[in-house]
């Protein structure tokens, strides 16, 4: 809880609060439904809570919003997302059951009224979003053909709509044909040796008018 004092400051008491009680729900729903590995629970608020909120320091969402989150597993980054923009509103898919029972517990244990879940393909997802939000649960060339057609034409931030991708490692290679690709070192904003090698990859989606 001090990395999200440190780091977000000027949380109302409301989400401080679930913030705090996170890692209560988490640590009981993931001794029934192993969600996150031991040491990533014992560490929850430096390697999901805080990586997760990294998309926050690089692109704030709109009240009125729609962001899905593919591949949430547990709720990554969609949770914490919604918890620090409550006038938006999550859409976390992934394709595992037992993973998405842990995000429909979790938000309820929250109260998070801005969070849909669905168990399915993101393929057979109907719907346009703002921003597709995902944690490196494929490389950009696969992750960019799952989600295509699923972004609004209408941007209504400064910064068009896309894809904000939490990365780690060399991505020369995996962005080379994405010459509108802007990547963002977290380790600009945060200066926990976690995230040295950690990046929110944006790409603006391009349509034929």
């Amino acid at each position: 809880m001090e990395l999200i004092k440190k780091y977000f400051p000027e949380l109302t008491d409301d989400q401080f609060s679930k913030f705090k009680k996170l890692e209560e729900l988490y640590k009981d729903w993931n001794l029934k439904i192993n969600v996150v590995s031991r040491k990533d629970i014992d560490e929850l608020y430096l390697r999901h809570v805080i990586h997760s909120l990294g998309i926050a320091k690089v692109q704030e969402f709109k009240p009125g919003s729609k962001i899905l989150d593919v591949g949430t597993g547990g709720g990554f980054p969609g949770i914490p997302l919604a918890i620090l923009f409550p006038e938006s509103t999550f859409h976390l898919v992934d394709s595992i059951g037992k993973k998405i029972k842990v995000v429909d517990e979790v938000s309820e244990g929250l109260g998070l009224e801005n969070v849909t879940s669905y168990n399915q393909r993101v393929e057979e997802l109907d719907g346009n979003y703002d921003f597709i939000v995902s944690r490196a649960v494929a490389i950009m060339p696969t992750f960019v053909r799952w989600v295509k057609g699923k972004i609004a034409k209408d941007s209504h931030h400064e910064r068009r709509n896309g894809i904000l991708y939490l990365k780690g490692g060399d991505l020369t290679e995996e962005l080379k044909d994405y010459r509108t690709a802007e990547i963002f070192e977290l380790s600009d904003f945060y200066e926990e040796e976690f995230f040295d090698t950690k990046k929110v990859v944006y790409l603006p989606m391009k349509y034929k008018g």
